[in-house]
Parts: structure tokens; C-alpha cells; sequence
């Protein structure tokens, strides 16, 4: 579970800075770094839903 936990803090550290880029991406005319940010936040919350899930699975069952 410790695992699930440190990969959860990842996955939130990189959704930030993928917002991070974005932001800057966007205020300096940069739109390149806009959609990769996009791209990458993207990918990474559909991984961060795909990890909720297995964690709400885990606890269901003992």
C-alpha cells in the first residue's frame, strides 16, 4: 500500500508541474508546451484514476 501511496504523491506532483508548464506555456506564446502539458496531465490523470480504482478494489475485499 506504502507503494500506491508514494506512486499517488507522484502522479500529483507531475499533474502540478504539467500545470506549471502549461500556465507559462501559455503567458509566454509557447503553445508547444501548452500541448505537450496537456498531453502529459492528460496521460497522467487517466493513470491516477486507473490507480483510485485499484485501490477502492483493494479495500473492498479483505
Amino acid at each position: 500500500m506504502g507503494k500506491k501511496i508514494a506512486l499517488n504523491v507522484l502522479y500529483n506532483v507531475c499533474i502540478f508541474v504539467a500545470l506549471v508548464i502549461g500556465y507559462e506555456g501559455v503567458t509566454r506564446g509557447h503553445y508547444a508546451y501548452l500541448l505537450a502539458a496537456v498531453f502529459i496531465a492528460a496521460v497522467i490523470i487517466a493513470l491516477k484514476m486507473k490507480l483510485i480504482k485499484e485501490v477502492k478494489e483493494s479495500t473492498r475485499k479483505p
